[in-house]
């Protein structure tokens, strides 16, 4: 089978692809964001306000306000292209809405920055290990901080419905 065709199962699952695209790249990319749409828009502005920490650690609207930071820090670093991305400060306190224009900001311009990268584009420093690493991080990073926010929530008495805790791992639904 030639390099880049699709072999399809009777189901729709893809078996074979070839090799890796730009494409896949940012399907994965943006598939993290609309998990992380899936749990924010499910949390009631309490649920943001709450936290673990007796000593002033944060919220679960500041961990989603880090995700956005650390995304725009990212950009900041490896191409300059942070201008225009609002950055929260540490003690700040988003809301829902602010939080999710924020995290669409970030997640097309890290796509756009991602498609840069692949194209070749001049000053567009990424990970020596490649574009596939650099994914992996970004994905295990924003996953570790949506498992404290689960956690967050579910002790705090703010437990999301049962579709959104099982639907954040159904990623071909997403």
């Amino acid at each position: 089978m030639a390099a880049g065709l699709r072999h399809l199962r009777s189901n729709g699952a893809i078996l074979y692809r070839g090799p890796m695209d730009i494409d896949d790249i940012i399907e994965a990319w943006e598939t993290n964001q609309r998990v992380n749409l899936l749990l924010l828009d499910e949390i009631t502005p309490a649920g943001l306000a709450t936290t673990l920490s007796k000593r002033g650690g944060r919220s679960v609207a500041r961990q989603f306000a880090h995700l956005h930071n650390n995304r725009r820090y990212q950009l900041e670093k490896r191409a300059r292209m942070e201008e225009g991305l609002v950055k929260f400060e540490s003690k700040e306190e988003p809301t829902a809405a602010a939080l999710k224009k924020a995290l669409n900001a970030s997640t097309a311009r890290m796509s756009q920055f991602l498609r840069e990268w692949a194209a070749g584009e001049p000053k567009r420093r990424g990970f020596k290990k490649g574009i596939p690493a650099y994914l992996g991080y970004l994905i295990a990073h924003e996953s570790h901080h949506r498992g404290n926010i689960m956690l967050t929530l579910k002790q705090c008495g703010h437990n999301p419905e049962k579709d959104v805790r099982y639907g954040i791992w159904d990623w071909d639904r997403l």
